[in-house]
């Protein structure tokens, strides 16, 4: 059975920088690698922050050229999504960070299963996810 759709966390893509097999091989037998503005936002936060903007910005134009992956825009329908996955966790007395609510949103909105290691992800029923 392959993956189908994957949707990227920030963290997921940190873990494949640093060799993490589990995340490289579920990308590996993926059809698609989604990539949400706000996964993008947080990398590129992330490289301007560090001491090797330049090698890091080299390697993500890199890993976005690969043909399997793709940006996803925020939509209204995303805005929808968010909406409803923020009333839900607010209900449950389980809020998560914001970015997280439009990472989840984008993931409903295309089908994708997320692919994070922030456990906080569990509290949104529905949501397809690995880990």
């Amino acid at each position: 059975m392959t993956p189908g759709q994957v949707l990227m966390d920030t963290n997921a893509y940190v873990a494949l920088l640093n060799g993490d097999r589990k995340v490289a091989e579920i990308l590996g037998q993926s059809e698609a690698v989604l990539l949400s503005p706000v996964v993008i936002g947080e990398l590129l936060d992330g490289f301007r922050g560090g001491s090797r903007e330049s090698e890091n910005r080299a390697f993500f134009e890199r890993f976005r050229e690969k043909p399997r992956t793709m940006p996803v825009p925020i939509t209204d329908a995303t805005a929808e999504w968010y909406a409803e996955v923020k009333r839900i966790l607010r209900a449950k007395g389980r809020p998560i960070p914001t970015s997280d609510l439009w990472i989840a949103a984008s993931c409903m909105e295309h089908g994708a299963r997320l692919l994070s290691y922030d456990s906080h992800f569990e509290a949104i029923d529905g949501l397809l996810r690995f880990f």
